[in-house]
């Protein structure tokens, strides 16, 4: 049986960092799925096109060259042939991707790609909709949250880091936009599998958040 861990939440909750730690102490893959949405708002933006033309970005996501490397240094996002790893993290990257993956005929191509490469190899997988549609047989899956203030409040602290003067007024705001966004879009919004563990990380330090996964994937290789 796959190794395959499935990681849901909402926008901030720190999946994608917590993914890597995790796959890093089980010497799996981690695949964030995110940054293949980011990449195809990314080149919206950059073709200036308009993210709210459903037709016009099913188009560019049907002609995108996108490829998605993982190595021991971790995930990068290929764009047209160029490392745009660090390129896809800004919020209005973020803002669109959130509104190209609404559209169901983006969606149908990656998750096609998302689990061809699941079905390939022991990984731990994260976005908004792994559990419930990607890898819905997936052995552990898992729901990562934390209140939208902490969420924001870390997002905030990363941002000042490389010099961002957004204030954590408006990085709130965008958060909770966001959460708006995603759980009402209309092609398999963000929500928790029944059977998805809820991981709330609020009150808990990132290495007792890994800790708290491994232990549960350690079981599953056990087969206890």
């Amino acid at each position: 049986m796959r190794l395959n861990i499935a990681m849901d939440g909402p926008v901030g909750a720190g999946k994608s960092s917590i993914a890597d730690a995790v796959a890093a102490r089980l010497g799996i893959l981690h695949l964030d799925t995110g940054a293949m949405y980011r990449a195809l708002g990314l080149k919206a933006l950059r073709e200036e096109i308009d993210v709210q033309q459903e037709t016009r970005i099913v188009e560019l996501c049907q002609g995108l060259k996108l490829d998605v490397q993982v190595g021991e240094g971790g995930q990068r996002t290929l764009l047209d042939g160029q490392d745009v790893s660090s390129l896809i993290r800004t919020p209005e990257v973020s803002m669109a991707a959130s509104t190209v993956s609404r559209y169901a005929e983006v969606r149908k191509r990656m998750v096609a790609l998302q689990q061809e490469l699941a079905a390939a190899r022991d990984m731990i997988v994260d976005g908004r909709d792994i559990c419930t549609t990607v890898l819905p047989n997936a052995p552990l899956k898992i729901f990562l949250t934390a209140s939208p203030e902490e969420r924001a409040r870390r997002r905030w602290k990363e941002m000042q880091a490389k010099g961002d003067p957004a204030s954590f007024e408006e990085v709130l705001a965008q958060v909770k936009a966001r959460d708006e966004q995603d759980m009402n879009r209309p092609v398999e919004p963000l929500r928790r599998a029944e059977d998805a563990v809820l991981v709330d990380t609020t009150d808990l330090s990132f290495d007792q958040v890994v800790e708290k996964i491994v232990e549960m994937a350690e079981v599953l290789r056990r087969g206890e």
